[in-house]
C-alpha cells in the first residue's frame, strides 16, 4: 500500500515540475509561425475553383464555395436518411420475424423509400435553387 502511495505522490511532483515549466515543442512552434506561409506550401497542391467558377471578386467566389458546401450539407443529409431508414428498416424486419407481423415491416419499408426519395428530389432542387 505505501508503493502505491509513494508512485501517486512522485507522480503529482512530476505532473507539478512539468507544469511550471516551459514546455519543450514551445520554441519550435514559434519557429514554425514565424517561417513565411510560401515555404510551408511548398508541394502542396493549388486550391480548386467551386463548381460555378470563381467569380468576379472575393464575394462572389466565396458564395461560390458555399453553394458547394450547400451541395455537400444535402448529401449529407441524404446519406443520414438512407442510414436512418435502414436502421428502422433492420430493427422492423428483426421484430416481424420473431412476431410474424410483416405488414408493419412492409410499411416501413415503403415509407423509408418514399422518404429518401423526397429527401434526394428536395436536395436536387434546393441546389437548383441556390
Amino acid at each position: 500500500m505505501t508503493a502505491v502511495r509513494s508512485f501517486f505522490s512522485r507522480a503529482r511532483a512530476r505532473a507539478r515540475a512539468r507544469a511550471h515549466a516551459q514546455p519543450r515543442g514551445f520554441a519550435a512552434l514559434a519557429a514554425a509561425g514565424l517561417l513565411p506561409a510560401q515555404a510551408m506550401a511548398q508541394g502542396l497542391p493549388s486550391m480548386e475553383a467551386p463548381s460555378r467558377g470563381e467569380g468576379d471578386g472575393l464575394l462572389t467566389t466565396l458564395q461560390n464555395y458555399l453553394f458547394d458546401f450547400g451541395a455537400l450539407g444535402g448529401l449529407i443529409l441524404a446519406t443520414v436518411a438512407f442510414l436512418i431508414v435502414a436502421i428502422a428498416a433492420i430493427a422492423t424486419f428483426n421484430e416481424a420475424r420473431v412476431r410474424g407481423e410483416w405488414s408493419k415491416f412492409g410499411v416501413v419499408v415503403v415509407v423509408g423509400v418514399v422518404l429518401i426519395i423526397a429527401i434526394i428530389w428536395l436536395a436536387t432542387k434546393a441546389s437548383e435553387i441556390l
